[in-house]
């Protein structure tokens, strides 16, 4: 096999909201298409719940899901890795799955259209991992590598290896890099944020180890689909009577409404278990209306659908000053407006703790904050002006780059992938 690339081998971004992979390449390590043109694809599977047995993924199942077609949208699978939920089972229609054997569904369809369009086989790759799946638990966090190598495997690929999803990041910077510098990463994305303080620099990049090169890596569990939640809870819910107080001064218990507001918990709801507990809390709604709207919104699982409109509200406001929230699909006329300054206030505490993450890792390094030349974003979540802004006033005298905020971490994992699997697959 030749030494410039290895057909066999691939990196993989398996992401909380989106996923891509690469070729192996030393610098011509390229994404590859997965649904149509695109390089990058949702992580998200249909489920048609009657008629047909056909599995969706990416785009077209979100877009099935808001055609109203019945049947079951999963997104934000990577986030059951490391918890209970990863081996238990949902049923769906008559069908029975665990949500391993989903995760392992959608990586063989990356798999397989990769190679579609690469018109070979992929023997071998390089996944990304966050540094911390779990935080402050290191056999849940290793169950959770464990759990996606099984899955990897299970779906086509013979040998699975990993590499921390901010260091893939800095090595795809790297091959633009012309002078060295230390480089801080700030990889934020769907379910986890992470950081890497690295060596980087145009005589360093050809160096089979690197070891020597990353100072410090730290990671937690807050990012993008904790925003969401948040946000979510503070502008929607409330219409579905969220912290309304009904009958003799009770508050209307809150667990419904954390479910509807996390991306991978939503789907629990829909089950006949659960239609007798929202019966039981109608005597706490004084006013009629909020607890029609929430029956509404489980009855036609509108959970993905809403969620989905607060997260693009979230988007629009790092370039806008006010959005609005459609929710018609509920109430006829019914909307929410939102403000961007609303972002800092009902963020600033994840934000705050993100930023001590960042200042953590460059302690760790044995650095100062004036020693990092570059904060160098990426991660879906890193497209938020208001984290960018919290972060660059951490370390005023970094300059500031912006990355492929999807798809940098696929390109140095097909960089990582040329790294170990140049003389092909062990």
């Amino acid at each position: 096999m030749p030494a410039s690339a290895s057909p066999a081998a691939c990196g993989l971004d398996f992401g909380t909201s989106n996923s891509a992979l690469a070729s192996a390449g030393r610098d011509s390590a390229r994404l590859l298409p997965l649904e149509g043109d695109a390089l990058t694809i949702p992580s998200a599977i249909f489920f048609a719940s009657e008629g047909s047995s056909e599995i969706l993924y990416g785009r077209e199942a979100v877009c099935e899901y808001l055609d109203g077609t019945p049947g079951r949208l999963m997104r934000s699978l990577k986030s059951v890795l490391g918890s209970s939920l990863v081996d238990e089972r949902a049923t769906i229609g008559d069908r029975d799955y665990r949500y391993a054997d989903v995760i392992t569904a959608y990586l063989r369809m990356l798999r397989q259209r990769a190679e579609q369009g690469l018109g070979h086989a992929l023997e071998a790759v390089v996944m990304g991992r966050p540094v911390r799946f779990v935080d402050d638990d290191a056999s849940r966090d290793r169950a959770a590598q464990d759990s996606l190598a099984a899955c990897a495997r299970a779906a086509g690929f013979g040998h699975v290896e990993f590499q921390f999803e901010p260091i893939a990041a800095a090595f795809d910077y790297e091959r633009n890099v012309e002078r060295e510098a230390v480089v801080l990463v700030v990889d934020v994305g769907g379910g986890t944020a992470d950081f890497t303080a690295i060596r980087l620099g145009p005589r360093r990049r050809d160096r089979a180890d690197r070891a020597e090169d990353i100072l410090a890596s730290e990671g937690m569990h807050v990012a993008g689909t904790d925003f969401d939640s948040r946000l979510h809870l503070a502008w929607v819910m409330p219409t579905l009577g969220y912290r309304s107080v009904g009958t003799h001064g009770r508050v209307v218990p809150s667990p419904v409404y954390f479910e509807l507001s996390t991306w991978h918990r939503i789907n629990l709801l829909y089950t006949p278990a659960f239609s007798g507990r929202l019966r039981e809390l109608r005597v706490f709604f004084s006013d009629a209306r909020p607890y029609g709207r929430l029956v509404h919104v489980i009855e036609h699982q509108l959970g993905h659908d809403l969620l989905g409109r607060t997260e693009a509200a979230k988007i629009s406001l790092s370039h806008r000053e006010r959005e609005r929230i459609d929710l018609q699909t509920i109430e006829a006329g019914l909307g929410i407006e939102v403000r961007s300054d609303a972002l800092a206030e009902l963020l600033g505490d994840m934000l705050a703790r993100l930023v001590d993450k960042a200042k953590a890792t460059v302690r760790a390094a044995g650095l100062a904050p004036h020693d990092v030349a570059t904060l160098y974003f990426t991660g879906g979540s890193s497209g938020m002006s208001v984290l960018r802004d919290a972060l660059a006033r951490a370390f005023p005298l970094s300059s500031v780059v912006v990355g492929d905020l999807h798809a940098s971490v696929a390109g140095g994992l097909g960089i990582e992938a040329w790294r170990r699997f140049r003389s092909g697959p062990p």
